[in-house]
């Protein structure tokens, strides 16, 4: 979907579409780092873009529809934590070299080629000595897992994101299940694809 489109449907959609809290895997994949600059690309709501910020990270979130930003300032208000926001195109969005200490791409579905590009500009805004965190849904999923996306194109897998990565040590890279609930009362499980990669320090 194009911006106007998810813009849409985030107008339509009374309060948060995605959960206010952060993702499991991100939680996982930061908690014990020593905060410092955060880039969130592709931002949505900015669920993950605030929990950062509340751990006392400077973050920067990017997300190109102007509906979902406007939900993360919102959020960030509620929570007392600062934010700097910015609406872009995240396939044109180049971050400036050398800037972060830790750079997420969460729930970021796009083609290969597209994916590709946005992937190369997180890793060259790494520091040296700096974490990249890739989460979303697995290929997988499509036959083992539940949501998400049912076009195969744009699904992950960590051999397809670590493709990506070279130069980068690579210290996770997993399909792992993350469980969601089920109209039963229990959980159901979806299949994600982390990856945690480090840029060597110079």
């Amino acid at each position: 979907m194009d911006s106007s489109a998810w813009d849409s449907r985030y107008a339509d959609t009374p309060g948060l579409v995605w959960s206010a809290e952060p993702n499991r895997f991100v939680v996982e994949s930061v908690t014990g780092l020593t905060p410092g600059s955060a880039l969130d690309i592709a931002a949505g709501e900015g669920r993950n873009a605030v929990w950062l910020a509340g751990q006392g990270w400077r973050v920067n979130a990017v997300d190109f529809s102007a509906v979902a930003v406007d939900r993360g300032r919102e959020l960030a208000a509620a929570r007392g934590v600062t934010v700097d926001w910015r609406v872009a195109d995240v396939t044109a969005y180049r971050p400036v070299p050398n800037s972060y200490d830790l750079v997420l791409i969460s729930y970021l579905h796009l083609t290969a080629p597209a994916f590709a590009g946005v992937l190369a500009a997180a890793k060259s805004a790494l520091r040296p000595g700096g974490t990249l965190v890739v989460v979303g849904h697995d290929l997988a999923n499509l036959s083992g897992g539940i949501g998400g996306p049912q076009d195969p194109d744009v699904l992950l897998t960590p051999e397809s994101v670590v493709d990506g990565l070279a130069g980068l040590r690579v210290q996770r890279a997993e399909t792992a299940r993350r469980p969601v609930p089920a109209t039963d009362g229990g959980t159901v499980d979806a299949l994600d694809t982390v990856v945690v990669a480090t840029r060597p320090a110079d």
